[in-house]
């Protein structure tokens, strides 16, 4: 089966790549000197840009085809988990970003060398470049899905290897020469291609429903079953629930704290600002941006849901919303795109996805070179002897290709691994995430309120956080036959778990002599 793609398609598709190789030789600088213009934009990215430029690293094709595939079989209880990612960037904004100011850090993790020494910086570093290489490419992967679709007419491996592997390499592209200041800009061009696209979308679906708004939500608000598909928030206390007010207070938050100030993919974004009340501002802007993006996608769902399964308000012909592509199961949003859109509409909704996964993976690309150079190889290259400051930029360069064929691996591998996991989209993408996050949350927590610790300590902790997602993992509780209540927990309680355990070994043993203290690394 091959997408029927038309030449008004081809020609949108064409138009988007020119937008691309001129915005690419416009935003690249031209001469980039120093680590530290390469990495953090020369220091002086104002807070707006800032704010786009994590929307746009946050926002993946997780969210473009994920979003409505939630508001199609959910509710709008995603939505709310903002308000774990707005206490998540209040903790951020008033607790670590002055931290980093303070001390000048390029990377996220160099705050622990005060604490526990260069040692555990590079273990802290390491942990973040196997969550982002699992994270990125389960977000790559989630757009390849699309783009295999127009390119090789299916979703098998080897199609998704082709898709994959070109989404990296564009990727690459536009952030080997310039480094963070072109993944800024460029970050600017995806994104208003893939809100674009989306706002297109939109328009389109709700026209193509004759029915008014009031009675569309009527009937979102009295859906089968007696489902309110308008409710915002889930106050159950089920732990299998992801996006329960419990689970957004508490996981979530957790969650939006890691991806901020702990993961050197959002935080390297906020470290390039002029300063610490910037940087905060960046982030604040994201947070409340983030609202209306993703509910534009939730909303497509709850459209979506109407289209095919409401034929009342249809005009008594509702479409079939079959799911099957080459045999091979997809979103509901894909199933629309591949036999609703026109030609033209169906070009850019599919430049708007790989706009999405461009954008995440030259950010992911430049944060992980950065914590590779800065972190592990800066360090042992100086003990050699003095180098010009080109060379580690060179380095970053090298890094980066390294890093993409770490990512066209993982997008390979989540293939499978989505396959035979009931997660939606979403959760599928957000999960991954939790894996390194919990050792690193519980490293980060005994540095800022504790003067425990040892580099030793916080080696095993970040493996041992790990090692709880790992065994909390539904599949694998049930093999060990953990309790029940262990068995079919959602990610934020899992990561919830994972980080508490890992703040306990961390914290166990009392802090080496004249380390610093946690009140000392502030503002």
């Amino acid at each position: 089966m091959r997408l029927p793609f038309s030449l008004a398609d081809w020609l949108v598709i064409a138009a988007y790549l020119v937008l691309l190789v001129a915005g690419g030789w416009i935003f690249t600088p031209r001469n980039t000197a120093s680590a530290h213009d390469y990495f953090l934009a020369g220091g002086n990215v104002p807070a707006w840009l800032a704010a786009v430029s994590v929307l746009s690293a946050t926002q993946s094709a997780a969210t473009f085809l994920g979003g409505p595939d939630y508001g199609y079989g959910a509710d709008l209880t995603y939505l709310t988990g903002n308000l774990g990612g707005l206490l998540g960037a209040m903790f951020v904004a008033h607790v670590m970003i002055p931290r980093f100011y303070a001390i000048r850090a390029t990377t996220a993790y160099e705050l622990l060398t005060m604490r526990f020494g260069i040692r555990a910086t590079r273990w802290a570093g390491g942990m973040f470049l196997v969550g982002r290489v699992f994270a990125g490419g389960a977000r790559v992967y989630l757009a390849a899905i699309a783009l295999a679709m127009v390119i090789t007419g299916s979703v098998d491996a080897t199609g998704i290897l082709i898709a994959a592997a070109l989404l990296v390499v564009a990727s690459v592209l536009f952030t080997f020469i310039g480094g963070l200041k072109s993944v800024l800009w460029n970050d600017l061009i995806q994104f208003v291609v893939y809100l674009g696209s989306a706002i297109a979308v939109l328009v389109f679906l709700r026209l193509s429903i004759p029915a008014s708004n009031e009675a569309i939500i009527d009937a979102l608000r009295n859906a089968p079953g007696g489902v309110d598909k308008l409710r915002l928030f889930d106050v159950s206390t089920d732990l299998s629930r992801p996006f329960s007010l419990l689970a957004i207070v508490t996981g979530i938050t957790l969650l939006y704290i890691a991806n901020a100030g702990m993961d050197q993919d959002t935080t390297q974004r906020l470290l390039a600002c002029k300063d610490a009340k910037t940087g905060a501002r960046g982030l604040y802007l994201s947070v409340f941006a983030t609202i209306p993006t993703v509910g534009l996608f939730i909303v497509i769902g709850l459209l979506l849901h109407v289209f095919y399964n409401r034929p009342d308000l249809m005009g008594g012909a509702a479409a079939t919303a079959g799911q099957a592509f080459g045999g091979e199961k997809i979103s509901i949003f894909m199933h629309y795109i591949l036999t609703q859109l026109p030609g033209g509409l169906r070009g850019l909704v599919t430049i708007g996805i790989c706009a999405a996964a461009v954008a995440t993976t030259n950010s992911a690309l430049n944060a992980m070179s950065s914590v590779l150079v800065q972190d592990f190889y800066r360090p042992w290259r100086e003990r050699r002897g003095t180098v010009a400051e080109s060379h580690f930029v060179s380095a970053g360069r090298a890094g980066m290709g390294v890093i993409g064929l770490a990512m066209l691996a993982m997008a390979v591998a989540s293939y499978y691994w989505q396959r035979h996991s009931n997660m939606g989209l979403l959760e599928f993408a957000l999960q991954v995430m939790v894996f390194t996050y919990a050792g690193l949350l519980g490293v980060y927590f005994t540095a800022l309120f504790t003067t425990r610790g040892t580099t030793n300590s916080v080696v095993a902790a970040l493996l041992i956080g790990f090692a709880v997602i790992v065994l909390l993992q539904p599949g694998i509780a049930r093999v060990l036959g953990l309790p029940g209540a262990l068995t079919g927990l959602a990610f934020p309680f899992q990561l919830c778990i994972g980080t508490f355990v890992a703040f306990l070994v961390c914290a166990a043993p009392a802090g080496a002599a004249g380390r610093g203290q946690p009140d000392g690394l502030s503002a």
